[in-house]
């Protein structure tokens, strides 16, 4: 039976995250995003709302709510900003639900527990400069020497880099194997020879933290390799498989901000005599807004449904994260056209819902990359094969 009804507590939930960013961010984020600062204080406050760990199960630490509910999360942050969004899509979505997909007893325990409760903050450390969509061209090393592994290398393009405190970092244990020796590790910043740097001059996302990080013989304990050593690389895509569906859950929250400015200033602005959604052109715009929301609110609520199954579901995550990011950037385009020459200036929201809306279509496998999944399924050329370890299966709370 297909259900499209949001639960009580789903609303709730929704209704929650909306007064939040309408009071802790809306009111201030134009300002961050001049200033290219992130407000680390929005952790706390996410912390005492329990949203950084909202799907992960209470054992563990977290709310214990669907999958879906992450969902709801992202939409409604990235109507706020696309940099909130993308903090709880890398601490989440690519950190902890990889750490309870992967990790040991102990491992979640020491890492995923305090990470659902927002006490501490984790990252995720695949891209390189020379690796993007090709994971086998990254070049960070780890070498067995007794109980510990020595990493070298550099990583690029993180999220949280210079806030996070624990980092899942993808690095050779044996080249030779190229990326069936790809293994994972879990990074603490306090480790010795640990750095990272700030990257700056972005065209959006102004107000989220984005850098560099720097391996200089980190010496990192054995219990400490996530899963065992080659399945580096199928760690990396379940994690993908995760962060894809929280991208594509945002960029519904950002259609959704860009439909409620765009709404809005058609009411409030009269030219020829009448407001300027009586213009069908602008009609046309709000209409393929519209659709965009719908198309993509069902896709990324498929995959939703499909985790909470336990089923795998790389093929339909990956035509969620491909058609809303698409759609969140049209919609942004629409919706400075739709401003004008106002729309061109940051005294609206517009400007940089546009500017925000190009990173998710480069970031987690760009649109050219999943325009070749999509066609390789299709042609029966791509099949997922069984997973060793598998994310839990959504389980409601007995009463």
């Amino acid at each position: 039976m297909m259900n499209f009804d949001f639960t009580p507590e789903q609303e709730m939930l929704r209704q929650t995250v909306r007064k939040f960013v309408d009071k802790e961010i809306m009111p201030y984020i134009k300002e961050w995003d001049e200033r290219g600062e992130f407000d680390r204080n929005i952790f706390k406050r996410l912390a005492e709302l329990n949203l950084m760990g909202v799907c992960i199960p209470e054992e563990y630490g977290g709310m214990g709510m669907d999958y879906n509910s992450l969902a709801i999360v992202c939409e409604e942050l990235e109507r706020g900003d696309t940099a909130f969004r993308t903090a709880v899509s890398v601490h989440t979505g690519l950190n902890s639900l990889t750490l309870l997909q992967w990790g040991t007893e102990e491992q979640k325990q020491k890492y995923l527990v305090p990470q659902a409760r927002g006490e501490k903050i984790g990252a995720f450390g695949l891209t390189e400069p020379n690796a993007g969509s090709d994971v086998a061209s990254i070049q960070t090393t780890a070498v067995r020497d007794g109980d510990d592994y020595i990493l070298n290398g550099q990583k690029t393009w993180i999220s949280l880099a210079d806030i996070a405190d624990h980092f899942l970092v993808f690095a050779y244990t044996d080249k030779s194997k190229k990326h069936r020796g790809i293994s994972a590790f879990i990074v603490e910043r306090t480790m010795p020879g640990f750095s990272s740097r700030p990257i700056k001059g972005k065209l959006g996302i102004r107000s989220g933290n984005t850098g560099e990080l720097f391996f200089d013989n980190v010496r990192v304990p054995k219990e400490n390799l996530l899963g065992e050593e080659g399945e580096g690389f199928k760690i990396a895509m379940s994690a993908l498989d995760n962060g894809r569906f929280t991208v594509a859950a945002g960029a519904v929250g950002l259609i959704m901000a860009c439909l409620e400015a765009s709404v809005k200033y058609c009411h409030e602005r009269k030219t020829f005599g009448k407001e300027i959604g009586r213009h069908q052109l602008v009609q046309q715009m709000i209409a393929r807004m519209e659709a965009g929301l719908q198309i993509s609110r069902l896709l990324v609520y498929k995959v939703g449904f499909l985790k909470n199954e336990g089923r795998r579901c790389t093929r339909e995550t990956s035509l969620a994260k491909w058609i809303a990011c698409d759609y969140a950037n049209q919609a942004a385009d629409d919706a400075v056209q739709i401003h004008g020459a106002y729309g061109y200036s940051n005294e609206y929201p517009v400007e940089r819902y546009l500017r925000n809306s190009k990173a998710p279509v480069i970031y987690e496998g760009t649109r050219e990359i999943h325009t070749i999944m999509q066609a390789e399924y299709v042609l029966g050329y791509r099949q997922d094969k069984p997973l060793r370890k598998t994310l839990p299966a959504w389980r409601p709370a007995e009463n």
